[in-house]
Formats: C-alpha cells, sequence, structure tokens
C-alpha cells in the first residue's frame, strides 16, 4: 500500500509538472504567408515545401529556413534570440555572406525558422523545412544525447549491491552455524530442521533489507518538487532533484536568465551650456524590466522631482514617443509589461514614461490611479496625441538612423534617431538644457559629446544612440534623405539588457557555496565582461585574461591549456549551439556536476547533455523537453534557491537511509543473536515486515521535511564519487543498530526470565528450548509459543526506532540544540506510528493477524527503560563527530593555504 501511495506520489508530482509546461508552451504561429496559384493566401505552415516564395512582416513568426529574395521595406530586422541567445535583433539583406564558416549571426540573408520580424517587410524562397531546418538540426542533436543516471541513482545502486552481498552472506551464515541443530528432536528430522533454519535466514533477509526505502526516496523526492514549486522551479524529473545538491558548476545563459531580456535606458546625456566651455548633464534612470516605473536621477544622485522641467529631458521624451514604431503593452495573464516590435525603440517608449509629462506637478500620483493596461502608453498618447504624424524615412544601414514627420498646430517637425555618429554628423546645433535655447554646435562641443559617447559605449558597454530634431516649412508632407541636414542635437541615450536585481547576491551565493558560475552568451566579448563585472562574476579581477574566451580562442588552444582554462573560466563568448554542447562534455570530463541554463532551440543539445538541464520558462516547447527542470520566472536566484533545496535533500535522504539501515541492522542483530544463541524466534516474518514497512516508512518519510543547516550554502558540494554511507557513518550504523537489536532481545529474554507475568526461567532454560519435550520441566513447552514475549521485543523495536528517528533531526547536531518540534511531520508521524502499534496490539483481529497480545503498564516501562539509551548513545556519537571536524577543519585550512596557487584552484 505504501508502495503504491508513494507512486501515486510520484505519478502526480510529474503529471502536475507536465501539465504546467503545456500552459508555458502556448507559442509559435502555425501559418504563412505563401504565393500559390499566382497570389498570396495564408496556409499551415506545415504546407510549406522547398521553393515556396513567403512574406513576412511585422510579428509575423519565419515558418521555415528562408532565402531573402526581394525587400519590402528600407530595412528588415529580425529577432533571433530563440536561435542564437542574442537580445538585439539582426538586419538582414539581400546579399550573402562571403565567409565559409560563417555562424547564425553573420547569414544576412538566411531567415531561420522560429525567429521573428520586429521591423520591416521582405520575401523570401524556403530553403529548409522540418528536421533540415537549423533548428531541425539541433533537435536532431538533443535527440542523439543519451541520458545518464544521478549520482544519487548511482550511489543508491552501488549501496543496493553491497548490502545484497552483505545480507546474503549473513543469510548463508546463519543457516550455515545452525547446520548442527538441523536434527534437534523439536524439528522432527534433518529436513525438517534444514527447512526451519532456511526459513530464519528468510526471515533475517526480510529484516535485512529495507523494504520501504524506494518508496521513501520517491516521496523525499516528490516533497522536494513541492518545495522547488514554490520557488518558481517546476520539476520534470525527480532525481533531478536531488543532483541539483551535488552541482560544482552552473553554465548560465546570459540573455533572459542573468539579465531582463528587455532592453533598458539606463543613462542619459545633455548639454546644459556653452557660456565659457561645453558643460553636460547626465541622468542615471532606475528601473530594469520594461515596467514604467522608475526614477530619474542627476550626476550627484539626487532624484529629479519633476524631469520634465529639463528641456531637454522633455524633447528627449516627446522625440522617443513619435520616432517610434514599436509598443508597450501590458499582458494580463503574464501579469506583465512586454513588448512588440523592436527593444530599443521599446526601450525609449519606457522612458517617455518615466520622465513624464510637461505641466503636471501631481503627476506620479495621478498615474498611479491609472490601471496597468492604460499606465503602459499613458504619456506615450499624450505626445501622439499632440501631433500628427506625416512622413517615415525608415532605418537604413548606409544612413544608421530613421526619421519622422510631424505636424502640431501648424507647424511641422523632423524627429531624428539614430547612431550617434551618424546623427551627430548631420547637427549643426545644440539644445542647452539651461534654457531650451539652440546655440551652434562648436568643435569643443561635439568633442565634449564624442567623449561622452566613448565613455557609454566603451567602459559601460551601452548601446547608444542619438536624438535630434528640426523644424522644417510649414506645410511639408513628405520628407527625405537631403531633409535630414541641420539637425539640433537633443541629447545621448545609453541603453543595456540590465542584469536582474537579485543576480549579484545569488552569484555570491554560489561563490560561497563552492559553486562556480559560468556566463555563456551569443553576445560579444566586451559586452558580456561588462555584464560579468556587474554581477560580481569576476570578483576583483581587473585582467581578465585566462577567464574571459570566446569560443574561437578557446578552440584554438592546445589541449593542455584548453583543461587548464576550464578550471577557471567564467566567460564563454561569441558561442554556437555545438560550442555549448562541448563545454558540458569537457567540464563533465574533469567530474564536474554541470548544471547548464537556457531558453532557445540553441539550448537544447547542451541542456539533453547536462547534468541537470534548466529551461526557462518563457523558453521554446524545444528547450523545456530537453531539460530536467524549468524556472516559471527565469530567474537565475531561482537556482540557487533550488541548489540549496536540493542540498537539503541530499541530507535528508542520508539522514532517513541512516534511520532505515540502523534500524534494520537492529533486526538483523536481533534474529542472528537469537538463533546463534538457540533462542525462539523473537519475530516472526510479519512482525518484521509490518515494522519496516509501516513504522519504519512513516516517520522515515518525515524525516524529509528536515529543515536544512544554517550553513547548507556555505559548504562545498560534494564530491560526485562521495559514498552515501561513509566508513565512519557505517560504523554508526553499527552502533545504533547492535543496541537496537540487543535491546530488542533483552525484551524478550526480559519476559521468559524476569517478568511477573512470565514462567520466570533460567536463562539456560530458554537458550535450550528445542530439547524442552525431551526433557522433565516445571513448564509447559508451549510457552515459548506465548504471544508476549514477541510482542514485548516487538514493542521495544518500534519504540526505539522511533526515539532512533528523533536522532535523525540532525546528522551531527544535539537534540538539545535542534529540538524535535523542529520537525512537526516527524513528531506526528511517530504520534501515528503508535497509535497504529496500539491499534495492532489492542485490537481485533489485527492482534491475530500479527501474533501479538496487549501489554501491562510494567511492561510498558521495561520497554521505554530499554529504548530510551539509543537516543544517549548517539548524543556520544554526536559528540565525537563534531569533535574530529573541529579537529580537522584548521588543519584542512592550513594544507590548503601552504599549497601553490594553481594546486589549490585544483
Amino acid at each position: 500500500m505504501i508502495l503504491a501511495a508513494n507512486a501515486a506520489v510520484g505519478v502526480i508530482t510529474e503529471t502536475n509538472a507536465e501539465k504546467a509546461l503545456e500552459e508555458l508552451r502556448a507559442y509559435q504561429a502555425d501559418v504563412a504567408t505563401v504565393l500559390r496559384n499566382g497570389c498570396f493566401s495564408i496556409l499551415p505552415a506545415t504546407e510549406l515545401v522547398p521553393g515556396d516564395i513567403v512574406e513576412v512582416g511585422v510579428g509575423c513568426k519565419v515558418p521555415a529556413d528562408m532565402r531573402m529574395v526581394e525587400m519590402l521595406s528600407h530595412q528588415l530586422r529580425v529577432d533571433q534570440a530563440i536561435l542564437t541567445g542574442e537580445s538585439c535583433s539582426v538586419a538582414k539583406e539581400l546579399d550573402s555572406t562571403s565567409a565559409m564558416n560563417a555562424v547564425y549571426q553573420d547569414k544576412t540573408n538566411i531567415l531561420f525558422s522560429g525567429t521573428v520580424v520586429v521591423a520591416g517587410r521582405a520575401r523570401a524562397v524556403v530553403i529548409g523545412v522540418g528536421s533540415n531546418t537549423a533548428m531541425g538540426s539541433i533537435r536532431d542533436a538533443m535527440l542523439r544525447t543519451e541520458d545518464e543516471a544521478t549520482p544519487l541513482k548511482k550511489k543508491l545502486d552501488e549501496f543496493g549491491t553491497f548490502l545484497a552481498k552483505v545480507i546474503a552472506g549473513i543469510c548463508i551464515l546463519v543457516w550455515v552455524v545452525n547446520i548442527g541443530h538441523f536434527r534437534d528432536p523439536s524439528h522432527g528430522g534433518f529436513l525438517r530442521g534444514a527447512i526451519h533454519y532456511f526459513k530464519v535466514a528468510v526471515a533475517l533477509a526480510v529484516a535485512a533489507i529495507p523494504e520501504g526505502l524506494p518508496a521513501v526516496v520517491t516521496t523525499c523526492l516528490a516533497l522536494g518538487t513541492k518545495r522547488m514549486a514554490r520557488l518558481n522551479a517546476i520539476v520534470r524529473s525527480l532525481p533531478s532533484v536531488e543532483t541539483l545538491g551535488c552541482t560544482t558548476v552552473i553554465c548560465s545563459d546570459k540573455t533572459g536568465t542573468l539579465t531582463t531580456n528587455m532592453m533598458s535606458v539606463s543613462k542619459v546625456c545633455v548639454v546644459r551650456s556653452v557660456h565659457q566651455r561645453p558643460i553636460t548633464d547626465e541622468y542615471s534612470i532606475s528601473g530594469t524590466t520594461f515596467a514604467p516605473d522608475g526614477f530619474i536621477y542627476d550626476a550627484g544622485e539626487l532624484q529629479l522631482e519633476f524631469p520634465p522641467q529639463s528641456p531637454c529631458l522633455l524633447h528627449i521624451a516627446m522625440c522617443s514617443a513619435l520616432c517610434n514604431e514599436s509598443t508597450l503593452q501590458y499582458n494580463p495573464d503574464k501579469k506583465s509589461y512586454e513588448k512588440i516590435g523592436e527593444s530599443t525603440e521599446v526601450a525609449l517608449r519606457v522612458l517617455v514614461e518615466k520622465v513624464g509629462l510637461p505641466g503636471f506637478d501631481s503627476m506620479p500620483s495621478a498615474l498611479n490611479m491609472l490601471s496597468k493596461h492604460e499606465r503602459a502608453s499613458y504619456c506615450n498618447h499624450y505626445w501622439e496625441n499632440q501631433f500628427r504624424k506625416i512622413s517615415v524615412l525608415d532605418f537604413s544601414r548606409d544612413r544608421k538612423m530613421m526619421s519622422v514627420l510631424c505636424s502640431r498646430k501648424q507647424q511641422e517637425i523632423m524627429f531624428s534617431k539614430g547612431a550617434p555618429e551618424s546623427v551627430m554628423a548631420r547637427c549643426t546645433h545644440i539644445l542647452c538644457n539651461h534654457d531650451g535655447s539652440s546655440v551652434p554646435l562648436t568643435m569643443d562641443i561635439r568633442n565634449e559629446l564624442e567623449a561622452r559617447f566613448q565613455s557609454f559605449a566603451g567602459k559601460d558597454t551601452l548601446r547608444c544612440l542619438a536624438l535630434a530634431l528640426k523644424r522644417m516649412p510649414e506645410g511639408q508632407q513628405s520628407l527625405s534623405y537631403e531633409d535630414e541636414t541641420n539637425l539640433t542635437f537633443i541629447g545621448l541615450v545609453g541603453m543595456l539588457d540590465p542584469p536582474r536585481e537579485e543576480v549579484c547576491d545569488a552569484v555570491q551565493s554560489c561563490m560561497s557555496a563552492g559553486i562556480r558560475v559560468i556566463v555563456v552568451t551569443g553576445d560579444n566579448k566586451s559586452t558580456a565582461e561588462s555584464l560579468c563585472r556587474q554581477i560580481g562574476a569576476f570578483e576583483h579581477l581587473d585582467d581578465f585574461t585566462g577567464y574571459s574566451y570566446t569560443a574561437s580562442e578557446f578552440e584554438g588552444l592546445p589541449p593542455l591549456e584548453r583543461a587548464n582554462a576550464l578550471r577557471r573560466m567564467v566567460l564563454f563568448s561569441r558561442v554556437e549551439p555545438s560550442h555549448k554542447k562541448m563545454l558540458v562534455e569537457a567540464l563533465q570530463s574533469q567530474n564536474e556536476v554541470v548544471a547548464m541554463t537556457g531558453d532557445g532551440v540553441n539550448d537544447a543539445p547542451a541542456l539533453k547533455k547536462a547534468d541537470i538541464g534548466i529551461a526557462m520558462g518563457s523558453g521554446t516547447a524545444v528547450a523545456k523537453s530537453a531539460s530536467d527542470m524549468v524556472l516559471a520566472d527565469d530567474n537565475f536566484a531561482t537556482i540557487v534557491a533550488a541548489v540549496a533545496e536540493g542540498r537539503a535533500i541530499y541530507n535528508n535522504t542520508k539522514q532517513f537511509i541512516r534511520y532505515m539501515i540502523s534500524s534494520n541492522i537492529g533486526e538483523v542483530v536481533c534474529i542472528f543473536v537469537a538463533a546463534v544463541l538457540g533462542m525462539p524466534d523473537t519475530l516472526v516474518p510479519v512482525q518484521l515486515l509490518w515494522v519496516n514497512l509501516v513504522t519504519d516508512g512513516l516517520p522515515a518519510t518525515a524525516i524529509g521535511f528536515n529543515k536544512p543547516d544554517g550553513n547548507i550554502m556555505t559548504v562545498k558540494p560534494r564530491k560526485v564519487n562521495e559514498a552515501v554511507v561513509s566508513g565512519w557513518l557505517f560504523f554508526r550504523y553499527l552502533v545504533i543498530g547492535a543496541y537496537v537489536g540487543l535491546a530488542t532481545i533483552a525484551g524478550f529474554v526480559w519476559w521468559f526470565v524476569y517478568s511477573e507475568n512470565g514462567p520466570r526461567l533460567p536463562y539456560s532454560e530458554l537458550v535450550n528450548f528445542d530439547s524442552c519435550s525431551t526433557r522433565q520441566t516445571s513448564y509447559s513447552c508451549s510457552i515459548f509459543e506465548d504471544r508476549h514475549p514477541s510482542t514485548v521485543s516487538m514493542t521495544v523495536l518500534v519504540v526505539v526506532e522511533m526515539f532512533n528517528a528523533l536522532n535523525n533531526l540532525s546528522e551531527n547536531q544535539s537534540l538539545l540544540v535542534i529540538h524535535p518540534w523542529s520537525n512537526l511531520w516527524l513528531v506526528g508521524s511517530i504520534i501515528l506510528t503508535m497509535l497504529l502499534h496500539m491499534s495492532v496490539l489492542y485490537m481485533e483481529p489485527l492482534s491475530a493477524l500479527f501474533s501479538v497480545s496487549p501489554l501491562s503498564l510494567a511492561e510498558w516501562k521495561v520497554v521505554l527503560y530499554l529504548s530510551f539509551p539509543v537516543i544517549l548513545i548517539d548524543e556520544v556519537l554526536k559528540f565525537f563527530s563534531r569533535s574530529s571536524r573541529a579537529r580537522l577543519s584548521p588543519l584542512r585550512l592550513w594544507r590548503r593555504e601552504i599549497l601553490p596557487k594553481e594546486a589549490r584552484d585544483n
């Protein structure tokens, strides 16, 4: 029944996980606009074949791998994040690349299946469908990767094999030792004697085998998945819960995991005045997501109470709202703000909302009263209602800018945005933040702005845009490239895909726990290094040489240097899908336990190969199907919390294994000693089964609820080849087990020799019970079939195991430190177990089924006297464990300090 119940728990848990994943998989457009029979029509994407001409536009999912054949707009930009991992969209063109081994990012004339068009329209010819696409080949590589057993499963299998051999040896030994008793008259012949002691050996096997262990392990892992689900970690594979606990390296995707995958304006630079020399104002903008919440701070880190009072900030908001083709909206299902279109433009939309509107001194309180749907674009809509958009000059690669012509009260203004070098080259004036006046752009001012731009783009690795405007002749209704001259510079905007706020602390927690974090990204090296510096991955390093590698640099290293590089690597940039899988395999060859995170199709093979693959909740279906765990909140910090949970689960697993094995050793000692001494059966097989499955199983399951130790994330991960049961731990099993067995036998002997309700036999009569029928005795030989002695021994076994369960609240901490009520589930399971045992003792027909009888008060006192010392014995063993650790810790630290740094790193 327990096996069935626990199997049901496991099935329900994994079913719930799969159901949650199905809800996360609601993505992918299934249709395409295809040229058929001389006209374009919408057909299912599954009907596409190579050679079809397909038209794509803004918002379209690319239905197949296609080569560009016709551009229907000035530009076409595609978001390839699910394939390459890069958050910035890629500009596509008709010309093919000349590079022989071009990576996906460089194939600018190819549209890849599953990617999204964020700007422009084009037509392309289908060159690959299904498994013949870039994503299809990645999926095939993932399917060719075989699953491997988790560390816990390997060690439990090894321990099970060892336990089986020991049990078999003991059973054979018991049978062989009693060969001389086969001919005892009580057995009725040699053959019957042999069969009798064969039954004893079977009873011994029943006692030794922890029948409830598989069920308890499954239940503990299932309970772990429930706790992880509360942390937003959905576990797809129960064994992977424990694997997190021994993880030594986390290979984390940058975009969307360490960062928000939401471009955000972080800095703005404008010119304040130019009286004697150019003076600039630099503003910092808070907020790391698309949520229109945040504040603007000046260079002194003072918050601006009313940003629209700054003429340049007001014009930046105006230009950002009007020179923009993307949209910010609120998704009530996901309860978050999301983009429609280009990330860069949406970042500008968010900036507009943070700057606010002119003339509203109480605007923040007024905005707080809006619904989230209205708040998403309230300020943007204000500017769009103030101006009428007349004409648009789309972005082009040669100009590196776009412009819009707007009209307001019969006044025409052109707003422009683009690469700083392109926009500034077309500017002749600047807007002063001091008074809103327009003054000529001198060389000194230009040099100052150039220096600011270099600072933004260099040290801060921000993606920079320059904003400008130009007053146009009244009545102008169109724009041409010639109009993009004599512009007035408004300001410089720096944006980035910012790190999540909680990532820094999570990375530090990993370092404290002895877990390396390797950032893996398709982004360029300088951008990725800047992120690593922000999140503390490089700690206090100034020189990243030997810690940061691009994929091509790493592949070019000799084998020995590559092995050394793996031990120090912090950043792996400009990677392709094959590089990620190669990295996982290389780390595993160094006996590292690797967790790999990812969200795109490009991550799937590496997720499959890793010891534990972690997919993002917003990721692709392919990535989720390859993973062992899914982060519903796409948050790296959730991984760290899950690692702590995994370590706690492993510790609790060791505790209930210790509890169950020491209890089973006690049963083995009881039966073995009784058989060797020639005493009657102290316990019958049905009693042993009851103890093993029910009275053992409930407390063992409850031990899985033990609270984690306070230092769980300050110790190093256990080694992958570390045994579940160490030599010292096995010695503790034997000591506790020996006492459990001897206490059980003592209760049996007490009833026969000392109990007022017993026969008070001499000890010699008890150990020679099998010759009772051949001797003259003052008692009936049927006394050896009485239920009372086995009832006393069974009750001693149950109660001593309940006390032993309390011992397993912690491996080394005293019960004076960790009180029983720290795990109320364990206290409840002990109470329930005792109630079940009482029902067996005092209720028919259960007492007859288990061959027991009720106990008197005096007998209960003896049971408690024999049972309680197990706590005192384990307290002594815990004291020795703590003392040995205290002595070894300084020695280990000293030995580590005298080693060379290279050896310590290894």
